[in-house]
């Protein structure tokens, strides 16, 4: 299921960190202290790696 913007707005803080999946790796991360941050696994040569991105306001 797709992340949507009103899902994402509505994301709020709790007491231990969580993530809202999409397809594909991508993933909202969101953190006790209110802090949004995007994330992307994938694979390299058989190998996960996680890309971070900004912060989400």
């Amino acid at each position: 299921m797709a992340l949507a913007d009103t899902g994402i707005k509505k994301a709020k803080p709790r007491q231990r960190p969580y993530s809202m999946g999409d397809r594909g790796g991508l993933y909202l991360s969101v953190t006790p202290a209110d802090g949004k941050l995007w994330r992307w696994s994938y694979r390299y040569e058989g190998k996960e790696k996680r890309l971070y991105s900004g912060i989400c306001e």
